[in-house]
């Protein structure tokens, strides 16, 4: 049975479209505030949604992202309320993927069997740890599997051939390919690079190949999308909501910028 990941990139191939996945920190500015902006971004055109879940070292993250998961610490947001927050989604939208993503100490604290009882149960489809190796994951992996989670993993430009055949064995739902080194929010997208790196990736894998890190408006999001198969967006909307003075402003602007790269990939 295709989970909701697989059903979504399955209709977008069919009409050979993108996939836009934007990305923003569970809790920030507060979890009120984050539903609103999440049902928003479905209406600017979001195919699938990443939820960042805060951690207190936010070790893969550049200084715009770490200060979204310091605002979502600081509003007292757990994994658990982010789990309240997807079920509180999910009861007027049942069909956009949810997938969360962030570090290994807060679902392991949650027990791996107890979190995916409990992820299936609120609506996610999909996890990605960015700190727990693939060689790492099993028992995490395996229980995600009973409960239909998909499990997503990076591949970074500097990742070998033999690597990266390890985690397409292991991955489910997409890949996620980090188009720079560094942090997220680097900049200088080489996107001739991107493209010939998905060329070559492609070779190894049929599951769908999505882009992130240096993506921030509708000229570098066209600029990968010809070989990608989707495009996530994360720094620049995680700083639109730092920046936004409401909850209003900050469902504005993340919309405006949606709404650009949506009509930029197609």
């Amino acid at each position: 049975m295709q989970n909701r990941i697989q059903k979504t990139m399955a209709a977008l191939a069919e009409t050979n479209r993108k996939a836009l996945i934007p990305y923003v920190v569970a809790g920030d500015p507060d979890l009120k505030s984050t539903l609103e902006i999440m049902h928003a971004m479905v209406d600017s055109g979001a195919d699938i949604i990443e939820l960042g879940v805060p951690f207190s070292d936010p070790m893969a993250e550049g200084p715009t992202i770490a200060l979204g998961h310091e605002r979502a610490l600081a509003a007292k947001t757990s994994l658990r309320k982010i789990l309240e927050l997807v079920a509180q989604f999910r009861q007027s939208n049942n069909e956009t993927p949810i997938v969360l993503m962030g570090y290994a100490n807060p679902v392991e604290r949650f027990g791996y069997e107890s979190f995916a009882e409990s992820a299936s149960q609120a609506g996610v489809d999909g996890l990605l740890t960015v700190d727990l190796p693939p060689e790492e994951c099993e028992q995490l992996n395996s229980h995600l599997q009973e409960k239909g989670i998909e499990t997503v993993f990076l591949v970074a430009p500097t990742t070998t051939e033999e690597r990266i055949k390890s985690i397409a064995q292991r991955a489910s739902g997409y890949i996620y390919y980090v188009s720079l080194k560094g942090v997220t929010g680097a900049a200088n997208l080489d996107s001739e690079g991107v493209n010939a790196r998905l060329t070559e990736i492609r070779n190894i894998t049929s599951l769908p190949l999505c882009v992130g890190f240096g993506i921030k408006d509708g000229v570098t999001a066209r600029s990968v999308s010809e070989k990608a198969d989707g495009v996530v967006v994360g720094s620049v909307l995680v700083d639109a909501i730092g920046k936004a003075d409401s909850t209003a402003g900050a469902v504005k602007a993340v919309s405006d910028i949606l709404s650009e790269i949506r009509a930029a990939i197609a």
